[in-house]
């Protein structure tokens, strides 16, 4: 649905966005991180029509941004990190007005409005003047406005910025939501235990180049991560450890509390392997869960903090 070929977008000397090469699937969440300039919101513009690149290309459901950018428009919702509103609007005003921009027939337009009001659980404040409303609710008449048209992709630049607690996890669930409907869907975002959640894959861009693209099990061989487990049997846990501790796949084993830590040697199917040496020896199992590579950790070792 979103591909760029060799993207790049120079200004004089500086190159914002170098030889970029993304792969995004119909109906994926795609998360696009990178510290501040590393070029993430520069491919944004170009994908959506906002900037020409300088050699390369992009495309939105095969259609080239440079050639086809009024059929790419109709086809993109996008959502900069800052929104300008007209504050002195009532928010059913507000939309109206850019289901207007979009060509939307008058008689279509209440209707279309307040689908996007109730999908984005706004129809309380619908008759709110928009500078009233918080700056939750305000990222929420920002997507509201990006879906009046029924986009089929969404680019979101840091949609949860400034956000408290309880209005990121709402715009989160959200983003579920839309993924349900159908909808591709590319966000940058800072907040990378967020993204973790809810994200198919993720791009990690630095210095305008892509560092790594893919899921967040994939990036454990880049990294040579081995695969980790964690269990907890009802009894006899040193015979759980004397068990497991012999097994060749198995690189280390450490009882934490109640619990044993067992790391494998890389591409292991570790849960597999753990819970059949446990049944067979007759020992029950309370719980068995992977340690999951958190975002944060993979993004501080796959980047150097190198900025423009």
């Amino acid at each position: 649905m979103i591909e760029t070929k060799n993207l790049t977008k120079n200004y004089g000397n500086l190159t914002a966005v170098d030889n970029l090469n993304l792969t995004i699937k119909d109906g994926d969440i795609f998360g696009f991180i990178g510290p501040n300039g590393a070029g993430k919101t520069t491919t944004m513009r170009i994908l959506v029509t906002l900037l020409e690149p300088t050699r390369g290309g992009a495309f939105i459901n095969g259609l080239d941004v440079t050639k086809d950018g009024k059929k790419v428009r109709r086809l993109v919702g996008y959502m900069p990190d800052f929104m300008g509103v007209y504050d002195d609007l009532k928010v059913f005003e507000y939309l109206e007005f850019f289901a207007a921009a979009f060509g939307i027939e008058r008689k279509k337009r209440k209707s279309i409005v307040e689908g996007v009001l109730e999908l984005t659980d706004l129809g309380s404040k619908k008759n709110a003047t928009v500078d009233s409303l918080s700056r939750g609710m305000q990222q929420r008449l920002g997507l509201a406005r990006v879906l009046i048209h029924d986009p089929k992709v969404l680019i979101l630049d840091e949609p949860a910025s400034g956000l408290d607690p309880r209005a990121r996890i709402e715009i989160r669930e959200l983003l579920r939501e839309l993924k349900r409907m159908g909808k591709t869907i590319m966000i940058s975002s800072h907040i990378l235990s967020e993204l973790e959640e809810i994200c198919d894959h993720v791009g990690i861009i630095e210095h305008g180049r892509l560092v790594f693209s893919g899921t967040l099990e994939e990036i454990r061989p880049r990294l040579g991560i081995e695969s980790k487990v964690r269990v907890k049997v009802a009894n006899h846990q040193k015979k759980a450890i004397e068990l497991l501790s012999a097994l060749p796949q198995v690189h280390q084993v450490q009882a934490l509390g109640d619990e044993i830590a067992v790391t494998f040697h890389k591409d292991q199917h570790a849960n597999g392997i753990v819970a059949r040496t446990l049944v067979n020896a007759n020992l029950d199992i309370i719980s068995i869960q992977p340690e999951r590579l958190k975002l944060d950790d993979a993004f501080l070792q796959l980047t150097k903090g190198i900025v423009h």
